[in-house]
């Protein structure tokens, strides 16, 4: 391959910066993520629950002040079947059309 040629994707590669998570069907598989409830932040996960059924979704506060409410959000997802399964969350505010951050992962599951 010349210098000068560029890889074709396929559209199959993850993203820059995805993060993969091996799993087992039925093996709770969970995703914790920093969350500040008083700057109005909320995470909002895209993916397909037949799949990847969201099981729990829970927030343990962990700010030592009395005012703030920031922690950590825990997703726990089920796999439901075999195969690569892509899950985004966007951290979504209250008051923005667009998303303050995205975080992709892929969960192998065998």
């Amino acid at each position: 391959m010349s210098p000068l040629s560029k890889v074709v994707p396929t559209g199959t590669e993850p993203e820059v910066g995805a993060r993969t998570i091996q799993a087992r069907v039925g093996t709770p598989v969970q995703i914790r993520l920093w969350e500040d409830r008083t700057r109005g932040e909320l995470w909002v996960p895209s993916y397909d629950p037949s799949v990847l059924p969201l099981v729990e979704d829970d927030f343990l506060r962990t700010a030592s002040n009395n005012a703030v409410d920031a922690g950590q959000r825990n997703f726990e997802f089920r796999p439901a079947t075999t195969g690569t399964h892509r899950v985004v969350f966007e951290k979504r505010m209250g008051w923005k059309f667009t998303a303050e951050d995205r975080q992709i992962y892929y969960v192998t599951v065998s």
